[in-house]
């Protein structure tokens, strides 16, 4: 059975991409948990990730880390798995907009950190121009997917792809910040929200007792220790 190392779950937005597409395409899978700023954790991650991040699956003795990298793998090996869209248009896109995530919207991710058992509404003007635009770019993405290709169901492309495991946590940080979005995105949100896994994932971070003030307080880059994805 594989073994899926990851963080804190009420902070780890990389750990919960791992984590929802494995549990949403029914593979069966054993978590290891690793509290993150906690005493000797850098070591127990360089136990199982030669990147010293995680989230990280171990299959037997191979382990694949980065959550692309670990779709991947899942996908070869079990092609009932979560995949693309079927239409090559919503393909495209789909990969497309998955690496733009993938790869981009920093400063969303440094000043709407992920932190599930909060509840902390900010101010648009309180966020840099830069997070505003992204957050702008997030609400176009959503909004443009669902009108092209997801009228069948209630994801960005009609059924749930690997498009949707990427951009779930940032649907729970606009939660999380009281960040307002278009219908047709908001509509992605509920669809978020109501999902069982997402749900149990949550209840399980709700639990968690460690607390990373620098998350919590929503201090800046340059004072917090890791941008946590």
């Amino acid at each position: 059975m594989y073994r899926l190392v990851i963080a804190n779950r009420n902070y780890s937005s990389w750990s919960l991409r791992a984590w929802l597409y494995l549990a949403e395409s029914g593979v069966p899978f054993e978590e290891i948990r690793i509290p993150l700023f906690t005493g000797g954790w850098e070591s127990a991650v360089a136990r199982y990730s030669p990147s010293g991040r995680v989230p990280v699956l171990l299959d037997g003795d191979l382990a694949v880390w980065d959550t692309v990298a670990i779709i991947d793998h899942v996908r070869e090996k079990h092609p009932e798995a979560v995949g693309w869209p079927e239409d090559p248009a919503a393909r495209a896109l789909a990969r497309s907009i998955t690496a733009e995530m993938h790869s981009g919207f920093f400063a969303l991710r440094d000043e709407l950190p992920q932190n599930l058992r909060a509840r902390n509404p900010v101010d648009p003007a309180a966020l840099s121009e830069t997070c505003r635009q992204q957050v702008a770019r997030i609400d176009r993405i959503w909004t443009g997917c669902r009108e092209r290709f997801g009228t069948g169901g209630d994801w960005l492309f009609g059924d749930f792809s690997i498009a949707d495991v990427f951009y779930a946590p940032v649907a729970l940080r606009f939660v999380t910040y009281s960040i307002d979005v278009s219908e047709r995105a908001q509509e992605f949100m509920d669809a978020v929200t109501g999902t069982g896994s997402v749900q149990q994932w949550i209840a399980a971070a709700r639990l968690e007792s460690e607390s990373l003030p620098f998350i919590d307080q929503r201090m800046p880059a340059e004072i917090s220790p890791l941008i946590l994805g």
